[in-house]
């Protein structure tokens, strides 16, 4: 077990998601949630992380820092990212849980929480 930010990671994917929220957080990402998708079986993941950003810089600052604080973790060894150069959507897909950073406009065009809609829901404060 490891302290980051004074917050234990044990193997226990909740507490995870506080550590990710925590990074999107510190760099400012907004209208962040959470998704528990446990509950539905056809899920391709525990948890979606989803939160906006302001610009192709932003979204490359906010997933190259959640990349970062999970790298720190021991336990989480293969952190996979898509679209960081594009900088429209970039996810982290780490086995049970998936962050999904996008621009503002992408994400009410593509509307995921939507599709997962039946998950349970929690919404975080902006910084």
């Amino acid at each position: 077990m490891k302290v980051i930010k004074s917050i234990a990671i044990p193997d226990d994917s909740a507490l995870t998601v506080e550590l990710i929220v925590n990074s999107i957080q510190d760099k400012k990402g907004k209208d962040i949630i959470s998704l528990n998708l446990t509950q539905i079986p056809e899920a391709v993941a525990d948890y979606f992380i989803i939160c906006n950003a302001d610009s192709t810089t932003h979204v490359r600052t906010i997933i190259d820092n959640v990349e970062q604080e999970l790298s720190k973790v021991d336990g989480i060894y293969d952190i996979h990212i898509e679209g960081r150069n594009n900088g429209e959507w970039a996810l982290a897909d780490i086995g049970d849980i998936v962050v999904h950073v996008f621009q503002t406009e992408t994400r009410e065009f593509y509307q995921l929480e939507d599709l997962w809609n039946d998950a349970n829901i929690k919404t975080y404060e902006n910084n």
